[in-house]
């Protein structure tokens, strides 16, 4: 069957006839055989006669009922053998459009402009895109945020494409348009009418090389525009750092982005560990980016999170109303401290009240205790600690073997280069100092030059025995470091680096990023909860646990030791991309010099498979048969 009527698209005609003829032969040959007298018993002879009579009489009716019952099986039969063959309308099977949707998932599309939201609005029209099928098209879902993830195969059936779109969610990432196209290539290269839609509220491009691939695979590239204002105000940047001379207090830092045209006032709250700190009304004029710091922020241990508040109806993204960050745990350090005497040592270690110091002379090492770190001043224990280690000038003894080789000694050395990164050098500068002589050492592999030259390396930081360990090879009192208020600082930093205690706990991670997160010596494996108390597996890669979310917010990791015992810390997330804080809908999608039209209409016709047609015309048939049984005009 074929033209402009009906096609068969599942058994062909053939089989169709050969199922047809063969069951209809069997109803046939069931009908035919001799039908076997019901027996009747009856009373006296007359009612006998009477029954004789009515049979003669009705012969030929009896027989009639029986064709017609055989004539509504073969209806039955014939049903259900064209329903086997699947018809459509020739259109169906002809060259109808294959589209791919792709639905802008980013933190912008949460914006509430569009009643409830611009990701509900955008669902709602690929719900109308997925009506409007027409009968040979097929059409595939996918979510699109900084990757393109298919949600469904290329198909026809309204069904699977439904259950997909209920599988769409909204994440807090920013949306990229190249991995949707490198989609659409893979997806429609070769396929009839080809067609990729994006629905989403702008701010997507493309390159001309793009543009010249989807030329290339002949994919026509249209899109749907959701959103209506740019009504919004955002925070575009939030730090927070703990002072390094008293820990107790922390500089907050905030930044506030209006990216509309007209001015706006916000409420600026801040919330440490769940209670209201600090709240501030600000006034931010058209486009303007406004940084305010806190300082001396006290009384939060744990958690701290900055919240913009305005008026109904000048803000319709939440996600970028509030910002979050984790302080690291003020936890006392024990620390032992090993000289024969050195005032400026101790003086420093003194400003940090969060420091337990226990202080022997080498002659009394080791000492009993349990110690996060051990300082030894111009000193060489004889074997490692079992600890981590700050080393100052490490000329071992003779027959004792230090962390390094010491090859000779350096007079009068320079500071060519500091790895300003590294949480040792901190807000230090070490450039200019100046040092009267430097001990020569030969370092391992593994070991990190942090300040020195080329071939004097000065600070150095590694593992010894598998502990950490910095050396500082020179005596800080021949030299003018300790007269700096980079002195101190270096030896907090270095503490706070030993115990975890490092601005890898205080800086906020962001979505879009893969995030290696700390987690305790010996752990393989951690569980990641998320703010919404979904549980991830996640692995671990060298000491640091590896996962990318798509959520801001507070985030628990836990841990588990060889022993057994379980340990939780906590994380804070941010929004990655400023730029969703500008909500303003684009006016036109562009991938080169190409701009998106509408999306192409579908062709006319029942999508909906004519085999159900056909079992709702065998229930029929089915009931009509059982109507005509209980009536006995079939029987």
């Amino acid at each position: 069957m074929g033209g402009t009527g009906l096609t068969l698209t599942g058994l062909t005609l053939t089989q169709v006839l050969m199922v047809l003829g063969g069951f209809g032969l069997g109803a046939v040959i069931l009908y035919l055989l001799k039908l076997r007298r019901r027996r009747v018993e009856v009373p006296f002879v007359r009612l006998w006669e009477d029954i004789l009579a009515e049979k003669q009489t009705t012969r030929l009716f009896s027989q009639l009922k029986r064709w017609l019952s055989l004539l509504l099986a073969l209806c039955i039969i014939a049903l259900l053998a064209f329903a086997l063959g699947d018809p459509r309308y020739a259109g169906a099977t002809e060259q109808g459009r294959s589209l791919l949707v792709l639905v802008d998932a980013s933190a912008s599309m949460s914006a509430t402009d569009v009643a409830p939201s611009r990701f509900d609005a955008a669902e709602a029209e690929v719900r109308r895109l997925i009506d409007g099928l027409g009968p040979a098209d097929r059409l595939q879902i996918a979510q699109l945020d900084q990757t393109a993830t298919p949600l469904s195969p290329l198909t026809t059936d309204a069904r699977v494409l439904r259950d997909a779109l209920e599988s769409l969610s909204p994440t807090h990432l920013r949306a990229q348009l190249r991995p949707g196209l490198h989609l659409a290539l893979d997806v429609l290269r070769g396929q009839p009418r080809a067609e990729v839609v994006v629905v989403t509220d702008g701010g997507l491009s493309g390159s001309a090389a793009m543009e010249a691939e989807l030329a290339e695979a002949d994919i026509r590239l249209s899109w749907v525009r959701v959103g209506r204002t740019d009504d919004n105000v955002g925070l575009s940047a939030f730090a927070v750092r703990r002072y390094p001379l008293d820990k107790s207090q922390s500089e907050v830092l905030v930044e506030l982005w209006n990216p509309t045209d007209e001015a706006r006032q916000v409420e600026l709250q801040l919330i440490g560990d769940g209670e209201p700190v600090d709240v501030q009304t600000l006034s931010l004029g058209p486009e303007e980016r406004l940084r305010r710091t806190f300082r001396n922020v006290s009384g939060v241990d744990r958690t701290l999170e900055a919240r913009l508040v305005t008026r109904e109806g000048l803000d319709h993204l939440d996600a970028d109303d509030h910002a979050y960050a984790r302080l690291p745990e003020r936890r006392r350090a024990r620390v032992l401290l090993v000289t024969r005497g050195n005032l400026y040592l101790q003086a420093a270690l003194v400003l940090d009240e969060y420091l337990d110091v226990v202080e022997i002379t080498p002659e009394a090492y080791p000492t009993e205790g349990r110690f996060d770190v051990v300082l030894f001043d111009c000193w060489v224990p004889p074997t490692p600690p079992e600890t981590a280690a700050l080393y100052l000038n490490p000329m071992p003894e003779e027959g004792v073997e230090g962390p390094f080789e010491v090859l000779g000694e350096v007079e009068a050395p320079s500071v060519d280069h500091v790895e300003r990164r590294h949480p040792l050098v901190r807000w230090t500068a070490l450039t200019d100092v100046n040092i009267a002589a430097a001990l020569r050492v030969e370092t391992q592999r593994g070991d990190r030059v942090v300040a020195g030259t080329d071939a004097l390396p000065l600070i150095v930081e590694g593992r010894r025995a598998g502990q950490r360990f910095v050396s500082v090879n020179f005596d800080p009192r021949r030299s003018d470091l300790v007269l700096r208020v980079a002195w101190p600082l270096f030896l907090l930093n270095t503490i706070d680096w030993f115990v975890q205690e490092d601005a890898r706990y205080v800086s906020s991670y962001y979505t879009g990023d893969t995030w290696h997160i700390p987690v305790p010596a010996g752990a393989t494996q951690a569980t990641l909860i998320a703010p919404d108390q979904r549980e991830f597996t996640v692995p671990v890669v060298e000491g640091r646990a590896l996962f990318a979310g798509s959520r801001t917010g507070i985030y628990t990791i836990r841990t588990e030791d060889a022993d057994g015992s379980v340990s939780e810390d906590a994380f804070a997330v941010n929004l990655g991309a400023g730029e969703e804080t500008q909500i303003a809908p684009a006016d036109a999608l562009e991938v080169g010099t190409t701009t998106a039209g509408e999306v192409t209409a579908g062709a006319a016709g029942v999508r909906r498979e004519l085999w159900l047609y056909l079992l709702v015309a065998v229930l029929a048939v089915l009931g009509l048969e059982w109507f005509s049984y209980h009536r006995r005009y079939t029987v």
